[in-house]
C-alpha cells in the first residue's frame, strides 16, 4: 500500500520518511506532534479520536467516549502540564495512541480517565458507578499509591498492584505503556535530570516490558526516545547518517522488486516490504559490533499470504535469489521467542555483495510481531460482512465492537511468571527487584528437558534448574551442556542445550549457600534467598540478624563488582531513609522489610550524585572492586512515575 492509500485507510495525513516506514510509527509520530492549531481546543476536541477508533471498530458506539471525555475535562480543569498545556491533552493523547493501536472502546474510556482517581477529587466508586467495573478496574490497576501513605514502599506497592492488576486484565498494561510514550514524546518540558531519570526507568522496565507483551510497534517508538534522551549525540550521529544516503532507498526498492520477482517464479503468494531499523536498534548493532561508526543493513520482510510451508517455500526462493551467509540464520517459527515472536531470518549477499538481511513470516505473524497481546483486540475474530480492503490489503470487514477476546493456553506467558513471581516474594520491594532482574535486557535462550527458557546472560546451569521447578533446583547435582559434564557455575550462551541430573536420595542435603554468589536468574536467587535467610531470620538472635542484614548487602555489592569502603555512609543513608540507626536498616534488610538490592543501589547513587555535583575525592562508599576490571555498568534505581 503506498502512502496515499494509507492515508486513506487510516485518516492519518501520509509523510514523507525513510522507506517502509511502519504505518503505525508514521501515525503515532504525526498524531503526538500536536500542532499550535489542535491546542486551540477544536470545536469537537475527540474528534480525531473517534476517527481512529472507527477506523479499526467501524461500528463502534462512542457514546460512552463522549461522556468519558466530558467528565475527564471537568476533573481536570485548571490543571496544566509542565509544557504549559492543558492536562487533559494528556490522556486524550493517550486514548488516540490505543486507538491507533485497535484496543477497544472500555479500553480508551479508561485511558481518558486514567488520571482522574489518582489528581482530582473523582473517587473509584464514583468512576465505578458512573463508568462500570472493568473500566473501573483498568483505571485502579494504573493508579499510583499515595506516598504519604505507604512511604518509601508507595512504587513498589504501585507496581505490584499493576502487575496483579494485569493478571486479571492485560490491558492495564497496555495503557501503561501508552500513558509512558506519550510522557517521553512530550518530556522536554522537564528538566535534564527528570529527562534522565524517566528515560532511565523507561530503558530498564518499560521497553522490556513492550518486548515482553509483543508490542513491538510501540517498543520501536520508545526506544528511540530513550536514545535521543540518554544519548543525543549519538542519536545525532545516527540522523546524520539516515538522512544522507542518497542510494538507500533505490537500493531498498531494488531488493523488494527482485525479491517480489522471485516469489513469483516459485508462484508463491505474498508480498515484500522494506524493514527499516529504527535508531536505536541500530545503536545497538553499532555498539555490539564495535564499529566507530553506525551500522544500518538493508532489510526486507516477506510477509506470506499462506502457511508456515509457504515461509520455508520463501526461504528458498531467496536463497536461490542471493547466496546465503553461513552462521546467520534463525528459525523462529519452528522455535518461537517467549513473547510468541516467529519469523525465519537469514542474511545473505545482495546486489553489489552488500549483506541483507530478510525477514519471512505469514500474515498472522506479522500482525502477532507489531502488535502483540494488542493484536486480538485489533483483529477480532468475528462473522462480519465484506467492505473493500483494510490496512494491510485484506478484506477489511464491518468491525463492529466485540467482547474482550478470550485469553488462549500459552499466552501472556511472561504475565504469569511475574505473577508466581509475585505470590513468592515476601514483599512489594523484593518483587520489584525481582521482577527488574527479570527484565533484564541482555538474555539468552536455553533448552532444557524439551522447553525453551529464557534466562539472563551469564546464567548458569543452576538458573535453569530453578526455571525447571523448585524441587529440580532444590536437588540438583550436576548439568551436562550440549552433551558434555560442564561445573553449576559455568556460564550459558545463548542456543545451549542443557541437562539437569538430580538426586533422588532421600537424605540429599538440598542446595548450597554459594549458589547465591553466581545465579542470575530471579527465580533461582528468589528461591534461594528464601531458603536460606528466612529460616536464620525466624531462629536467630539480634546478633544473627544484624549479620545476615550486612551480609546481603555485601552480597548485593558483589553482583555489582563492589565492595563497602565507608560504612558511616551506610549510617547516613540508614538516616536518610528515616531508620533510627544503622543497626535497624541492617535488621529490616535481613528480616526482608527491605531489599539489599535497593540500599545499595541507594548507595551507588549517593556517591555517583556526589561526584557530580563536587569534583573533590570524597571517600568512596562502593568503591570498584580490584578484580573487575570490566565491571558491568551499574544499574540506576527503576522508577515508573512521570
Amino acid at each position: 500500500m503506498d502512502a496515499d492509500a494509507a492515508a486513506v485507510a487510516t485518516g492519518i495525513p501520509a509523510t514523507t520518511g525513510r522507506a517502509g516506514e511502519s504505518l503505525l510509527s508514521t501515525r503515532i509520530r504525526a498524531m503526538l506532534s500536536w500542532p499550535a492549531e489542535r491546542a486551540q481546543a477544536p470545536a469537537d476536541p475527540v474528534a480525531a479520536l473517534i476517527k481512529a477508533h472507527r477506523t479499526v471498530h467501524s461500528g463502534s458506539d462512542v457514546a460512552l467516549l463522549r461522556r468519558a471525555y466530558v467528565v475527564a475535562e471537568r476533573m481536570h480543569r485548571g490543571q496544566m502540564r509542565k509544557s504549559g498545556d492543558p492536562y487533559i491533552t494528556h490522556p486524550l493523547a493517550v486514548a488516540e495512541i490505543l486507538a491507533h493501536l485497535g484496543m477497544d472502546g472500555t479500553t480508551l474510556v479508561a485511558a481518558l480517565l486514567h488520571d482522574t482517581v489518582e489528581d482530582t477529587s473523582y473517587t473509584l466508586a464514583q468512576l465505578r458507578a458512573d463508568f462500570g467495573p472493568d473500566v473501573a478496574l483498568l483505571v485502579d490497576g494504573v493508579t499510583k499509591f499515595d506516598k504519604a501513605h505507604f512511604g518509601a514502599r508507595a512504587e513498589a506497592e504501585t507496581i505490584r498492584k499493576m502487575i496483579v492488576a494485569a493478571g486479571q486484565d492485560i490491558r492495564v498494561l497496555v495503557i501503561k505503556l501508552a500513558d509512558r510514550l506519550h510522557n517521553m514524546q512530550t518530556l522536554d518540558a522537564r528538566s535534564a535530570a527528570s529527562r534522565a531519570r524517566i528515560a532511565g526507568a523507561t530503558r530498564e522496565v518499560l521497553v522490556p516490558l513492550c518486548d515482553r507483551l509483543g508490542i513491538q510497534a510501540l517498543k520501536r517508538e520508545l526506544e528511540d526516545k530513550v536514545l535521543l534522551f540518554l544519548d543525543p549525540d549519538e542519536y545525532g550521529r545516527i540522523d546524520s547518517m539516515v538522512s544522507n544516503r542518497p542510494d538507500w532507498n533505490d537500493y531498498v526498492q531494488n531488493l523488494v522488486t527482485i525479491g517480489s520477482a522471485a516469489l513469483r517464479r516459485e508462484r508463491l503468494d505474498g508480498r515484500v516490504e522494506p524493514r527499516p531499523r529504527h535508531y536505536y536498534s541500530i545503536w545497538k548493532d553499532t555498539r555490539q559490533a564495535g564499529s566507530p561508526v553506525p551500522m544500518d543493513l538493508p532489510r526486507i520482510v516477506v510477509v506470506m499470504d499462506g502457511d508456515e510451508a509457504d515461509c520455508y517455500g520463501a526461504l528458498c526462493a531467496v536463497h536461490q535469489q542471493w547466496k546465503p551467509i553461513p552462521g546467520r540464520f534463525k528459525d523462529f517459527i519452528a522455535a518461537p521467542k517467549n513473547n510468541l515472536y516467529r519469523s525465519l531470518h537469514t542474511t545473505v549477499l545482495g546486489p553489489d555483495d552488500q549483506m541483507v538481511e530478510v525477514l519471512i513470516r505469514t500474515e498472522q505473524m506479522h500482525r502477532a510481531v507489531e502488535y502483540g497481546v494488542v493484536a486480538p483486540y485489533r483483529y477480532p475474530a468475528r462473522p462480519a460482512r465484506r467492505s473493500g480492503l483494510g490496512l494491510f490489503g485484506q478484506t477489511r470487514t464491518d468491525r463492529r465492537e466485540a467482547p474482550p477476546p478470550q485469553r488462549q493456553p500459552g499466552e501472556h506467558a511472561w504475565l504469569r511468571r511475574a505473577l508466581d513471581l509475585e505470590q513468592a516474594a515476601p514483599d512489594a520491594v523484593q518483587f520489584v527487584e525481582t521482577l527488574r532482574c527479570d527484565l533484564a535486557e541482555q538474555q539468552i535462550q536455553v533448552f532444557a528437558w524439551g522447553r525453551q527458557l529464557l534466562l539472563p546472560a551469564g546464567a548458569s546451569p543452576v538458573d535453569v534448574a530453578y526455571e525447571l521447578g523448585t524441587r529440580t533446583g532444590d536437588r540438583c547435582v550436576a548439568a551436562t551442556v550440549n552433551g558434555v559434564l560442564t561445573p553449576l557455575n559455568a556460564a550459558l550462551t545463548d542456543g545451549d542445550v542443557v541437562d539437569i541430573l538430580v538426586s533422588r536420595a532421600r537424605n540429599h542435603p538440598g542446595p548450597r549457600r554459594e549458589w547465591l554468589e553466581f545465579v542470575k536468574a530471579p527465580n533461582a536467587r528468589l528461591r534461594l534467598s528464601r531458603r536460606f535467610t528466612e529460616p536464620e531470620v525466624a531462629a536467630g538472635t539480634v546478633s544473627d540478624r544484624l549479620q545476615l542484614g550486612r551480609a546481603a548487602i555485601g552480597l548485593a555489592l558483589r553482583r555489582r563488582d563492589r565492595a563497602l569502603a565507608d560504612e558511616q555512609r551506610l549510617a547516613s543513608l540508614a538516616v536518610a531513609l528515616e531508620y533510627p540507626d544503622l543497626d535497624t536498616l541492617l535488621i529490616a534488610v535481613a528480616e526482608h522489610r527491605v531489599s539489599a538490592d535497593t540500599i545499595v543501589d541507594q548507595l551507588i547513587a549517593s556517591v555517583d550524585n556526589q561526584g557530580e555535583a563536587a569534583r573533590s575525592t570524597p571517600v568512596s562508599v562502593v568503591a570498584p572492586r580490584r578484580d573487575a576490571a570490566d565491571a558491568p555498568a551499574r544499574r540506576s534505581s527503576t522508577s515508573l512515575a512521570r
